[in-house]
């Protein structure tokens, strides 16, 4: 293994025959994906006060002691309050050489539920981010937002890439692809249809094209609807949980303070199979309200040789503190993408579970789809 990049799954593999990630309980096959490892809750969540950072010099246990309301056992089942601050031991551990880092992100499940998670490691100054050459055990921070939300030990709720570097390059990111490499690929095998807006990575305008059948736009969630299992696939009926969201004669919509949005983007999404993406983080410059929980995309995603992108990206939308007006076309976020150390053995979409591709306006898989 030479080449800088993003690890697919047969190099996550080795890294697991080797000890570099391991387990309380041995890791399963079905959690392993194209470019990243599925993480699994322990056997305890601790209700905190508040969210926290440990910084560089103290563990995660260290700034827990003070901040622990109480412990609840994951070990049968628990609910998870909305609008309450868990954090969770993970079932997964890190050895990991000097070279090799790691970065998590929500699975796309729990960002559509409103469900706010983020990776803490020990002596780390930064969320959802491992250094290279880190030793040491995981832990979830989980906010529910809008849904309370059932949980046990094992449940998965963030998943985690690995990244390495094999010189002693100083950018951050090694692998990640610049603009003119994303153009380049753009006009050989197509990220989206048609021009691509690429500017600091490929960016994405929202959808507000009706959809057919009822026209409407999007899914807005309804508060105080129930507690969902994280762990019921296709358990759920769509109008107890989500309303559908129409526009006016103006053709605009007002994103409501504090309130949870489903939307598409208006390009459909291609990955090719030697790269993976992943949503920007937030920025404040293009508007009050955050785009996404759920970042990655990976490599396969919309993709298929020689036929045009085929799946949208879906946007979790929350407005902010004011109301925010957003328009067709306008213009929301942003994929940047990286380059895999080599292609995976298997891709999105090829008979591995993959629940979204060709995906259009999709809630997430626990709801009964029309």
């Amino acid at each position: 293994m030479s080449r800088t990049g993003v690890l697919p799954s047969q190099a996550l593999r080795v890294l697991i025959a080797a000890g570099e990630v391991g387990g309380s309980v041995p890791i399963e096959e079905a959690q392993i994906q194209p470019a990243s490892l599925d993480l699994r809750l322990g056997t305890v969540a601790y209700r905190i006060r508040a969210s926290f950072l440990p910084g560089t010099k103290a563990s995660v246990r260290d700034k827990l002691e003070g901040l622990t309301f109480h412990e609840i056992d994951l070990t049968k089942g628990a609910v998870l309050e909305a609008g309450c601050v868990y954090l969770v031991p993970l079932i997964e551990h890190l050895n990991l050489r000097p070279t090799i880092a790691a970065f998590a992100n929500p699975k796309s499940s729990t960002g559509r539920l409103d469900v706010f998670t983020r990776l803490i490691a020990d002596n780390q100054e930064s969320f959802d981010y491992v250094a290279e050459g880190y030793r040491g055990p995981l832990y979830a921070e989980i906010c529910p937002r809008t849904f309370s939300v059932k949980v046990r030990t094992g449940t998965r709720l963030n998943q985690i890439r690995f990244r390495r570097r094999v010189s002693q390059q100083s950018d951050e990111a090694p692998g990640r692809i610049g603009d003119k490499r994303l153009r380049a690929i753009h006009s050989d095998v197509g990220l989206v249809e048609g021009e691509a807006a690429i500017r600091d990575g490929l960016n994405l305008r929202i959808s507000l094209a009706p959809v057919e059948p009822g026209g409407m736009v999007g899914y807005r969630a309804r508060r105080y609807a129930g507690v969902i299992d994280m762990d019921n696939v296709g358990g759920y009926d769509v109008g107890q949980y989500w309303e559908a969201v129409h526009l006016g004669r103006d053709k605009r919509l007002v994103l409501d303070p504090q309130e949870f949005y489903i939307l598409a983007s208006k390009e459909s999404v291609s990955v090719p199979p030697e790269y993976v993406a992943e949503m920007a983080p937030f920025d404040p410059m293009i508007g009050e309200y955050r785009v996404h929980y759920a970042g990655f995309f990976d490599p396969g995603f919309g993709y298929a040789a020689g036929k045009a992108p085929g799946a949208k990206a879906v946007l979790e939308v929350r407005s902010l503190d004011i109301p925010f007006i957003v328009e067709d076309g306008q213009i929301v976020g942003r994929l940047v993408y990286d380059r895999l150390t080599e292609i995976p053995e298997s891709l999105y979409g090829q008979g591995i579970g993959s629940h979204y591709q060709a995906q259009g306006l999709k809630l997430s898989k626990h709801f009964r789809q029309p």
